[in-house]
């Protein structure tokens, strides 16, 4: 911690007092909850609620001068850049996947397999979990899977909301694992844990977990038939399928314990290689220039512009946050908190609590692990619990509610990603009815509270 930072935790101080620190917090939650229950599609409908709520706040700070250096310090931290190049390395690396066909090839071989309405909803999470996987984007898997699979499924007859949650399921499962994920990447490096041993180490909850969801989604569609239109084909194309190593090869280089950095650019750099000798990206995918508009176009821009929205709401975020750090609120919740966590069940007991509390105050993952990092460390540390455990504990809560709750933003795209059922008649979902149905997560808390009351047991 920086004497700046702790000079923030001691001086800053609001109108109101703490009610006067949390209220732009409140401000912050109630637009976003708002926004989101009334459609906003991205996060850059919540970019002029955060600039509110810092107004907000900036009225209410005794020290107006001490609150602007805080926001600039929470903006500025080092994991908050760390962040927002994995979203725009891993956005552009999905790109990649998209333009080269890969999602397609999936698709070809799943109709190669001639699998019914149901069989096609179970290999539609399969393909999600792989995409998430690839890409290590939530996101991505839902912008670049849903539009080819909910139509592809909803064509064959398979059961919408099922469908739809069994995307969105894929989508939380590599968001949870994958070595690229902004979960994975944010959770470990906040607790000190090497990403490569903590990839690892959740191998034992989310493999058996999705060994269990795809019979669960097999069945339940084929309970539930919807309607077969006939005439309709989206038989894919299998040109794309040499790009699968590119993940794999992500992957390779991130369990051998190289750098973020490291991993993430060698994989965009094999990946256009691969795509350019395939003839599966051409030379204008990875630049080309548009004279008459006076602009560059490339694969790689389209990707950085991908992480524009997020990257800047985790900017204005982790700036507000930071007020609530400087005004020593979170100083006060670890002392609180430490002072009640006796044993190593309770430290994780409250660990689990304050992250799910953070991201349903926040509405965003990364944000969440971020401002209960320090909390997380320091209760750990004291307990001995070990910082991949935390990173585990911290990773677990953020691929729940916002995967689950319908004014979360990946549960309002997935909805508004079956939008794209509409030419060939097919119905939409509502966020309600894709968060109800995605099995991963409704695992995930299963599996939080079983391991915090094995814990329990155990002691």
């Amino acid at each position: 911690m920086t004497q700046t930072t702790a000079k923030n935790i001691e001086k800053l101080s609001f109108y109101g007092g703490t009610t006067g620190a949390i209220l732009p917090f409140g401000f912050f939650a109630f637009g976003v909850i708002f926004l989101a229950l009334s459609g906003a599609p991205d996060e850059r409908g919540f970019w002029p609620v955060l600039i509110g709520a810092i107004t907000l706040g900036l009225l209410l700070a005794k020290d107006r001068k001490l609150y602007s250096e805080t926001i600039i310090n929470g903006m500025a931290q080092p994991i908050v850049m760390v962040m927002l190049t994995a979203w725009m390395l891993a956005s552009t690396i999905g790109v990649l996947m998209s333009e080269t066909g890969f999602v397609n090839a999936l698709l070809w071989m799943a109709n190669q397999l001639h699998f019914s309405a149901a069989g096609f909803t179970a290999v539609t999470f399969i393909i999600c979990c792989i995409i998430s996987l690839s890409t290590g984007s939530s996101f991505a898997t839902i912008l670049i899977g849903g539009p080819l699979l909910y139509p592809a499924g909803g064509l064959l007859g398979a059961d919408l909301p099922i469908l739809a949650g069994a995307i969105l399921a894929g989508a939380t499962f590599g968001d949870f694992f994958a070595p690229i994920s902004d979960t994975t990447i944010a959770s470990a490096l906040s607790q000190d844990a090497t990403i490569g041993p903590t990839v690892k180490s959740r191998l034992k909850y989310i493999l058996p977990l999705a060994i269990i969801v795809i019979p669960i989604y097999y069945f339940l569609s084929k309970a539930n038939p919807g309607e077969v239109k006939i005439g309709e084909n989206l038989a894919g194309d299998p040109s794309g399928l040499p790009m699968l190593s590119i993940p794999v090869f992500v992957i390779f280089l991130f369990l051998k314990g190289k750098h973020l950095m490291h991993g993430l650019m060698l994989g965009l750099l094999a990946g256009v290689v691969l795509g350019y000798v395939t003839g599966l990206l051409p030379a204008t995918k990875i630049l080309s220039l548009d004279l008459e508009n006076f602009r560059a176009q490339s694969f790689i821009i389209e990707g950085i512009n991908r992480a524009t929205g997020i990257s800047f709401f985790t900017i204005l975020l982790m700036g507000l946050v930071e007020t609530l750090k400087g005004s020593g609120i979170i100083d006060r919740l670890v002392t609180w908190a430490s002072e009640r966590s006796n044993s190593p069940r309770q430290a994780e007991s409250w660990i689990a609590f304050a992250g799910s509390m953070a991201v349903l105050l926040t509405t965003h993952s990364i944000v969440a692990i971020l401002m209960v990092a320090e909390f997380a460390r320091q209760t750990g540390e004291k307990q001995e619990i070990d910082p991949i455990r935390r990173a585990n504990l911290l990773s677990m809560v953020v691929c729940v509610f916002p995967f689950l709750l319908p004014y979360f933003i990946p549960v309002i795209l997935m909805a508004n990603t079956t939008n794209s059922g509409k030419p060939f008649d097919i119905a939409a979902v509502s966020p309600l009815q894709a968060g109800l149905h995605n099995f991963i997560s409704w695992g995930l808390a299963i599996i939080t509270i079983g391991s915090l009351m094995w814990k329990k047991n155990k002691q």
